[in-house]
C-alpha cells in the first residue's frame, strides 16, 4: 500500500546565527526548532518523520530520541543530497514525500495537510510552498507562466540582474510535496553549486522535462518563515508568543499585562487563573485552576495545583499543592514539593524538601534535603545545614514541630513529632518527640561593662 512520508531536513550548521549550536536546535517558544517541525508532522497524521542530520548530529538525535527516524548526510552537499540521502534508506511503497526544513518552525499541521491535498488533487509531480512577502530579498522567486502554472523557481543572486524578476513577491519556502517516482534518479543529475546540490534545481528539472508542477501560496507568511539569524528568531519567538498566550485567552485565562508576560509552547494553565505582568512560565509547566501567578516570577517546569499563589519569587521542577502560597522574594529549587495549605513567605529558599500539609516556613530560612512534616511552623531564620563540604545529608521534622528562629539543624537530624526547638539552638542530635531541644550557652551580664570600657 502506497504511503506518504515526511523528511526534515536539519543537517545544517546555520552559520548565519553565530552560534556554537546547531540551528536547528535553538529553542523557540522553549522547544528545539526541529522538534516543532516533528510535532507538526505527526500532528498531520504522517507519523515518525525521517530526520536528516549532519552537524551535531548526536545532539539533533537525543532531542528528538523516540520522535523521528534518521538518517545521515556525512558531508552536507546541499538540500538536493539531503534527500536524496533520505529516499535511500526509504520503503520501496513511498509515493510521496513532504519536504520540511528545521529551521521553518512554525508550520501547522492544517498547512501540510493542505499542501498534500492540493499535490494529491493535481496529480503533479512537485508542489511547492510558496508566500508573499513585501521584500523578497534573500529568497528565491517563483517565476509563473499566463496559466499561472510555475515555470521556474529563480535564486536570489540571479534575480538582482533582472529587474522584472527582481521585484516578484512570490517566494519559496523550502517546503513541498515530491512524487517518488523517477525522483532519485533525478536528485542524483542535479548540478553541483560550490560542493553543493540544490533541491530547486530539481524543480526546473521537471518543469523542463513537461512535468507538471505546482505552487500553493501560504495564507500566513509569518508559519512559514524561515529563521537565518538571531533576528528572525526573536520576531518568530514574538508571533508564538502572541499565539500562545491568545491561546490561554480563550481558554478563560486572565493575562493582565500580555507584553510582559513570556509563556512557553508546551505550558498549560487552568480556567480563571490570574497571570500578573513580569512573569515567566517555561518548560512543561502545569497550573490549576484559580491561582494567582506573578508579578515577576518565574516558573519552570513545575506542577501547581488549584488557587496557588506566587509572588515575585522563582520555582524550579517543584510541584504545589492546592492553596499553597511562596513568596515573595523566595526560590523553590528542583525536588521541592508542597502539600495542600503550605505557606513559604518572604526570602525562604527549599531544595529537595517536602513540606507536609498546613507547614509555614514564614521568612528568611533555608530548608534543604528535608522531609518536614504537616503542621509545623519553621521560624524565621532556620538553617539546615545539609552539606558538610563532602555529601548531602537528609532532616527529617515531624508532624506538629515547632523549630524557634535563628536555629540550625545540623543534617542527618531528627526532630520528632510535636518537639519544640528553641530559639537560636544548634542541634546536632535527634530530638525524640514532645521534647523541648535546647542547644545554646547560657548568657552571661556582666554589670556597668560599658562603662568601664569607656573609663579605660
Amino acid at each position: 500500500m502506497a504511503q506518504t512520508v515526511a523528511v526534515i531536513l536539519a543537517a545544517g550548521r546555520g552559520t548565519r546565527m553565530h552560534s556554537g549550536l546547531a540551528k536547528a536546535l535553538h529553542e523557540l517558544g522553549g522547544v528545539p526548532m526541529v522538534e516543532h517541525v516533528v510535532r507538526a508532522v505527526r500532528e498531520a497524521g504522517l507519523g515518525k518523520p525521517w530526520v536528516v542530520v549532519g552537524h551535531q548530529a548526536d545532539r539533533v538525535e537525543e532531542v528528538l530520541e523516540g520522535q523521528a527516524e534518521f538518517v545521515r548526510q556525512p558531508e552536507m552537499h546541499g538540500t538536493g543530497d539531503a534527500l536524496a540521502q533520505a529516499l535511500a534508506v526509504m520503503d520501496s511503497d513511498v509515493d510521496n514525500v513532504v519536504v520540511l526544513v528545521a529551521d521553518c518552525p512554525l508550520v501547522p499541521p492544517s498547512l501540510i495537510e493542505k499542501v498534500l491535498q492540493v499535490h494529491r488533487d493535481s496529480q503533479a509531480a512537485a508542489t511547492i510552498v510558496s508566500m508573499i512577502v513585501s521584500d523578497p530579498s534573500g529568497y528565491g522567486r517563483i517565476v509563473r507562466a499566463d496559466d499561472d502554472r510555475v515555470r521556474a523557481i529563480v535564486e536570489d543572486k540571479e534575480a538582482m540582474s533582472d529587474p522584472a524578476l527582481y521585484q516578484i513577491n512570490e517566494v519559496n519556502t523550502g517546503l513541498g510535496v515530491w512524487s517518488v517516482t523517477g525522483l532519485a534518479k533525478l536528485l542524483d543529475t542535479l548540478p553541483w553549486h560550490h560542493d553543493e546540490k540544490y533541491l530547486t534545481d530539481a524543480v526546473a528539472r521537471l518543469i523542463a522535462a513537461g512535468k507538471r508542477v505546482e505552487a500553493y501560496v501560504a495564507p500566513d507568511p509569518a508559519r512559514v518563515m524561515g529563521i537565518n539569524t538571531r533576528r528572525d528568531l526573536a520576531q518568530a519567538e514574538a508571533y508564538l508568543r502572541e499565539l500562545t498566550l491568545n491561546r490561554l485567552f480563550d481558554q478563560g485565562v486572565t493575562i493582565v499585562d500580555p507584553a510582559s508576560t513570556y509563556v512557553d509552547v508546551d505550558v498549560e494553565v487552568g480556567q480563571d487563573t490570574v497571570i500578573y505582568p513580569m512573569t515567566f512560565l517555561r518548560g512543561k509547566t502545569r497550573i490549576g485552576r484559580e491561582c494567582h501567578i506573578g508579578p515577576m516570577t518565574s516558573i519552570v517546569s513545575s506542577r501547581l495545583g488549584d488557587g496557588v499563589r506566587v509572588d515575585r519569587s522563582v520555582v524550579e521542577q517543584s510541584s504545589l499543592a492546592s492553596h499553597s502560597s511562596v513568596g515573595p522574594f523566595s526560590h523553590l529549587r528542583p525536588g521541592t514539593s508542597l502539600d495542600h495549605n503550605v505557606k513559604i513567605g518572604n526570602f525562604v529558599e527549599l531544595k529537595n524538601t517536602r513540606v507536609g500539609t498546613g507547614s509555614k516556613a514564614g521568612h528568611h530560612s533555608y530548608l534543604g534535603d528535608a522531609t518536614i512534616g504537616g503542621g509545623v511552623n519553621i521560624g524565621a531564620g532556620t538553617v539546615i545545614v545539609n552539606y558538610d563540604g563532602q555529601a548531602k545529608h537528609p532532616t527529617f521534622i515531624g508532624d506538629g514541630a515547632f523549630i524557634g528562629c535563628n536555629a540550625n539543624l545540623v543534617a542527618p537530624v531528627e526532630v520528632g513529632a510535636g518537639a519544640y526547638v528553641a530559639a537560636g539552638s544548634t542541634i546536632t542530635q535527634n530530638v525524640p518527640p514532645d521534647a523541648l531541644a535546647i542547644a545554646r550557652s547560657r548568657q552571661e551580664n556582666k554589670p556597668d561593662w560599658a562603662r568601664q570600657r569607656r573609663k579605660s
